[in-house]
């Protein structure tokens, strides 16, 4: 039999490894819930493209990274590459090209993120990452090139506004955060994120290297990315900036019409 505190040390260092364990368990799972990728066949994602007017957009090797939509009005002022949220996909993303080619004459393109639609390959940070740099080396440098970021894609956008310093004329992040890292403490208080999370988009450590125009949108109601993350962003942005606050919107709403805030948007990037 052993002896009593030595009982104890070994019952306390089971209840250690289990929470351990448990903790780790629980993190993977968020991990894996940044993700939510829809996945469609080709011909699928070429029938949902057709119906929103986008074409294929492919890099210097032929393959698809996205979608595009060129001005109906040439030549254009501008190109727009957009990155969605983590529940959206490139097709999806249609109604904005719908809603800002109606105020300004701008060449949309829209990143599709490996592992969505029909694109292969698993949506790390990473791979997005790699996929967002080619996607601004395709884009014709002729022209000022803009970004969209919505929720995880805003962290997108902030990677490559703090990388391509000087290609990037202008961002608009809807519901965006300083880090995913701070998400997630956020949403598992007792857990210890910043030792287990693989994927952080450090947005605001990107953006500490970019000087250019950046707009914020924030929602009040927001319960997946709360407006004070957004806020805090907004606060620590050393360069021009214009934020946009909607106290009853919820999640990556933009709550006025959209024309409105897109040709607000737009004419924030173009003025002097």
């Amino acid at each position: 039999m052993l002896p009593k505190n030595l009982t104890l040390k070994k019952t306390g260092l089971l209840v250690a490894i289990t929470c351990s364990i448990a903790t780790c368990s629980t993190m993977a799972v968020a991990q894996n819930f940044l993700y939510y990728p829809r996945v469609y066949t080709t011909a699928q994602a070429d029938g949902m493209a057709q119906s929103a007017n986008l074409k294929r957009w492919t890099n210097a090797i032929g393959a698809n990274i996205g979608f595009k939509r060129p001005s109906s009005r040439q030549p254009a002022s501008g190109s727009i590459l957009i990155m969605y949220g983590n529940g959206g996909t490139a097709t999806g993303c249609a109604s904005y090209a719908d809603d800002i080619q109606k105020v300004a004459t701008m060449d949309v393109y829209i990143l599709e993120y490996p592992g969505y639609e029909d694109r292969p390959g698993p949506p790390t940070e990473k791979s997005i990452f790699d996929a967002a740099r080619d996607a601004v080396r395709t884009i014709p440098s002729d022209k000022p090139i803009f970004l969209i970021g919505a929720s995880l894609g805003s962290g997108v956008a902030s990677y490559l506004a703090g990388t391509f310093t000087n290609r990037i004329a202008g961002v608009v992040l809807l519901s965006p955060f300083t880090s995913m890292t701070d998400v997630a403490q956020y949403l598992f208080p007792d857990q210890p994120v910043s030792l287990v999370l693989v994927d952080r988009f450090p947005s605001e450590e990107y953006q500490s290297h970019y000087y250019g125009k950046v707009g914020i949108a924030v929602d009040g109601k927001d319960t997946i990315v709360p407006e004070k993350f957004g806020l805090r962003l907004f606060k620590g942005y050393e360069g021009p900036k214009k934020l946009w606050s909607f106290p009853n919107g919820t999640h990556c709403q933009i709550s006025r019409p959209q024309t409105q805030f897109w040709k607000e948007a737009v004419a924030f990037w173009q003025a002097d």
